[in-house]
């Protein structure tokens, strides 16, 4: 008897595992296409976003603190992301009547870091069910069942995953952080480069290694004359001018 209760029990727990496990986008990957009620209406993703970059993002909960002092920072920079042909998405398993709620207080009652009267702009989605965030791997039962990480999925104009960031739910997000990379991955698609560690724009860039002997012995020897510098073969750098691309299309 003990064997025949067991036994399903065991089947159960695996094929619950899955749902959770199997929303998870990695790098390249096709974002997961949806539709969603948000605060500014209804939404189809990619299809409405053709053309430009997105970052989706999800928090854990309408009326918490971090989550508030994010949307803030992120409702101020709107501006910055849009000149970056960047838009700006988020979600939380909370009904639209908490999302209405929530941003109405922020807007008559928070202030933080000088920031008050804030209004949010940027969709927010409706997630009762849990449907995009398991899309999308954003719900992690160890962290919450019930709750999303702070995830921050970047999406090019292709509809392609290109980078994603995932914080634990007691730790805000770094805001300069997912604006530099913006903008790190617009500037590596317009100029075919790489970027080093703490790039800023109007700092040097990285080019790509050669791919044959040929081609890095000519790299080295004509460095001054391409404003090319190298240390060694493998490692060049060059300047680029110290400006903020703005995407058409797939480039910046």
């Amino acid at each position: 008897m003990k064997k025949l209760i067991v036994l399903p029990l065991l089947a159960a727990m695996f094929a619950v595992q899955p749902v959770f496990a199997q929303g998870m986008p990695l790098i390249g990957d096709d974002a997961p296409a949806f539709k969603a009620v948000t605060t500014q209406g209804p939404v189809d993703f990619p299809a409405d976003y053709k053309g430009k970059w997105v970052i989706l993002f999800s928090h854990p909960a309408d009326f918490t603190p971090v989550c508030t002092t994010e949307f803030m920072t992120f409702a101020k920079m709107v501006p910055e992301f849009r000149a970056l042909n960047t838009e700006v998405i988020g979600l939380s398993i909370d009904s639209i009547y908490s999302h209405v709620a929530w941003l109405r207080m922020i807007k008559e009652k928070i202030e933080y870091k000088g920031m008050k009267n804030v209004e949010v702009t940027f969709p927010l989605i409706e997630d009762i069910k849990m449907e995009v965030a398991k899309k999308y791997g954003m719900v992690q039962p160890n962290a919450s069942g019930t709750q999303a990480v702070r995830a921050v999925f970047f999406i090019d104009p292709a509809g392609k995953i290109r980078a994603l960031i995932y914080y634990p739910l007691s730790a805000g997000r770094n805001f300069d952080e997912i604006k530099r990379l913006i903008i790190a991955m617009q500037t590596a698609d317009k100029y075919k480069v790489a970027t080093p560690a703490d790039w800023r724009p109007g700092e040097e860039v990285i080019v790509p290694p050669p791919n044959s002997c040929g081609v890095a012995k000519t790299r080295v020897d004509t460095q001054k004359d391409t404003g090319i510098h190298c240390y060694d073969w493998f490692m060049c750098f060059k300047q680029l001018p110290k400006e903020e691309p703005k995407a058409e299309g797939n480039k910046p």
